[in-house]
């Protein structure tokens, strides 16, 4: 049977479908006398992106129960995949998307190392998050160094700038990173970060960099381009008013809207 399915490279991040040339899978059967997962299959899956721009390698391993099938004649044993244990992202090595150099390097490489220990370490991400979180503030909102100090406290001074959404998400990376960021008074007392949790985090660092730095970098291009557009229209009318003729400005129905 031929492999197809959807699938979205976390390189180019272009969905696209795999087919069987660029899709290749391979699982060993592992049995030792180690007390735990004494039997293990190593599922090892490379798939190369088909788009001519990227054409990426990605690569993972999966780790999984080996099941026992039925009975086989001595010296020979079969074996199936069971349930997952765990997963290892190979290549790339996180699901960290690839924004643009227009956003500042310092976010970028925290929000990077974020996600690549928050399978590790979702406590330590969890951190990295919120030190990712106060970087964006103190740029993004060019925050004054009189008004920087603790995270708490520089956040007020944008919230009434964020709509109810967008500042249920900071608060949550705020509050979330804190218990990676600062341990409680109670030394004894633990309280743990999901990796589930650290991702969501991620994912909302992601929104505040795409919606603020993407967003407003959009709208600053669809200006320019509108100030070139006014620029060249109002060039047309003079050079055709000074020949004596009528302007006859190329324009399409969108260059016209208002």
């Amino acid at each position: 049977m031929s492999i197809i399915f959807n699938w979205t490279c976390p390189y180019c991040e272009q969905p696209t479908t795999i087919t069987g040339p660029n899709h290749w899978t391979q699982t060993s059967h592992i049995e030792t006398n180690a007390e735990e997962n004494k039997r293990v299959s190593i599922k090892l899956t490379a798939i190369g992106c088909p788009n001519q721009n990227c054409n990426e390698l990605t690569l993972f391993a999966d780790m999984h129960k080996s099941n026992s099938i039925k009975p086989l004649p001595p010296g020979y044993k079969s074996t199936s995949i069971g349930n997952k244990i765990t997963s290892w992202n190979l290549l790339p090595r996180s699901k960290a998307k690839q924004f643009p150099d227009y956003v500042p390097e310092a976010i970028r490489q925290d929000y990077k190392e974020a996600c690549l220990i928050l399978n590790d370490s979702p406590k330590a991400s969890a951190a990295l998050s919120r030190r990712c979180l106060q970087g964006i503030v103190r740029d993004f909102w060019e925050l004054p160094k009189g008004k920087r100090g603790k995270l708490g406290a520089e956040l007020k001074c944008i919230e009434d700038k964020c709509d109810p959404d967008t500042w249920s998400g900071i608060d949550a990376i705020r509050s979330v990173g804190n218990i990676g960021a600062h341990m409680e008074k109670d030394v004894d007392l633990i309280i743990e970060v999901e990796p589930n949790e650290a991702e969501l985090l991620v994912e909302l660092i992601e929104t505040l960099i795409t919606d603020w730095y993407v967003g407003r970098h959009k709208r600053k291009a669809r200006a320019e381009r509108a100030k070139a557009l006014t620029s060249a229209k109002l060039d047309q009318k003079r050079a055709a008013k000074k020949e004596g003729n009528p302007p006859i400005l190329n324009t399409t129905d969108n260059d016209m809207d208002s």
